[in-house]
């Protein structure tokens, strides 16, 4: 097979495939199945025998990286227990899996599988007992427990007949996330790239009490919200992958201050509440409803995981008020962008400044890696997935270097 061919190609593929000529059925990181699969399987952006070392990954000084884990397939989102075990969502096959180091060398080099069978594994939340994680059209919990990280219990299904596209061509993975005054809150992506759904849970934010009951929308206008934090004091940002097809500039990616009751612009409006060429003058009565974004993205870097550092006195003070997002790369483009995570800085005012924090996955000689998602420990480090590799990394700052 060609390890590379033209951006050209790369660009008809793209409308070959949406035009609905061919899919590879499997449901790919990102929400939208089949492909980034055959683009970059076409164009060598597959796994390879050349894949990143974390010897050329850059960081801020002062920070060191580790890979710790590999050869895990799409491992997409996770979480850390009280010991230390990571609990990781594999999208590709259905599972989520526990890693463990069980020599003390400092890998994860033990994996169990803790749950099979399941469809579009994605996001994952510890609640006391319980962990929480959700499927293509479901959020379900299970007891577990976390000094052996080990099911305790049988698993219920709290959220059912939620809304999910075309399995090819849509946003199917939904992130959860438990807020401050105990509600779970769960993301439902577009179910195309720009359309007008009529089932109005898509491409929104939902609320329930932690057991499923009252299920209501929260936020909407939200094309394909991966991941969501609250900050430390207590906003809620989300991340949001705009549309495509429009060009290497235009629209930006977004990152989200929801509000209950929020409209987020899309599929009207983009970026700065400017119109979309397509749909944007079907609804002017939404323009000044629509809420811009807090602080936008390069276009097509597709923001995914955000996670707020928590801030531990090992870490230096620059990272207080920060959060770490990782930026899984762009396809849409026709030179390559993001593949990497950066740190947002918060000011006193509100203002966000961002900075990269691990680069390298994009080399000269290709995509070695696509960053997902982040978690840190009780010790301060950090945990990111990349679902092209199927590695875990870990970051940590030194202290010898403070």
């Amino acid at each position: 097979m060609l390890k590379k061919i033209s951006l050209s190609l790369v660009t008809l593929l793209a409308v070959i495939i949406i035009g609905g000529a061919g899919y590879i059925s499997v449901t790919i990181p990102g929400g939208l199945s089949g492909f980034w699969v055959m683009l970059s399987t076409v164009a060598g952006m597959n796994r390879s025998e050349d894949q990143v070392q974390a010897s050329s990954l850059q960081l801020p000084p002062g920070f060191e990286i580790q890979l710790i884990a590999e050869d895990l397939g799409y491992a997409r989102w996770i979480l850390v227990t009280d010991n230390n075990d990571l609990v990781v969502s594999i999208t590709d096959v259905g599972h989520i899996m526990v890693l463990q180091d069980k020599d003390g060398n400092g890998s994860k080099e033990t994996k169990t599988l803790l749950i099979e069978g399941l469809s579009n594994p994605q996001g994952l939340i510890f609640d006391g007992d319980w962990l929480y994680f959700s499927e293509r059209d479901k959020v379900s919990r299970v007891a577990f427990d976390q000094t052996t990280s080990t099911l305790a219990g049988e698993i219920e299904v709290i959220l059912s007949d939620l809304p999910y596209g075309h399995p090819h061509m849509s946003h199917n993975a939904k992130a959860i996330g438990i807020s401050p005054d105990r509600k779970l809150h769960i993301n439902i992506g577009s179910p195309c790239n720009n359309c007008e759904p009529e089932d109005p849970k898509y491409s929104a934010m939902l609320r329930s009490n932690l057991d499923g009951s009252n299920l209501e929308i929260y936020a909407t206008g939200l094309r394909n919200s991966v991941d969501f934090d609250w900050a430390p004091w207590g906003d809620l940002y989300a991340t949001v992958n705009a549309r495509d097809m429009l060009g290497d500039d235009f629209p930006p990616d977004e990152l989200n201050l929801i509000v209950e009751g929020g409209f987020y612009g899309w599929p009207y409006y983009h970026g700065d509440n400017v119109p979309d060429p397509e749909l944007g003058d079907k609804r002017p009565d939404l323009a000044p409803m629509a809420i811009p974004p807090a602080h936008k993205f390069r276009p097509h870097n597709a923001p995914l995981g955000i996670h707020f550092i928590n801030a531990h006195e090992s870490l230096p003070k620059a990272f207080h008020r920060t959060a770490l997002v990782a930026l899984h790369g762009s396809w849409n483009r026709s030179s390559l962008d993001g593949y990497k995570v950066i740190s947002l800085h918060w000011d006193e005012q509100g203002n966000i400044e961002s900075r990269d924090f691990v680069s390298g996955f994009l080399a000269e000689d290709g995509i070695m890696g696509r960053p997902v998602e982040i978690a840190q420990d009780k010790q301060g480090r950090f945990y990111i997935t990349d679902d092209l590799a199927g590695r875990v990394y870990r970051v940590q700052y030194s202290a010898a270097d403070q």
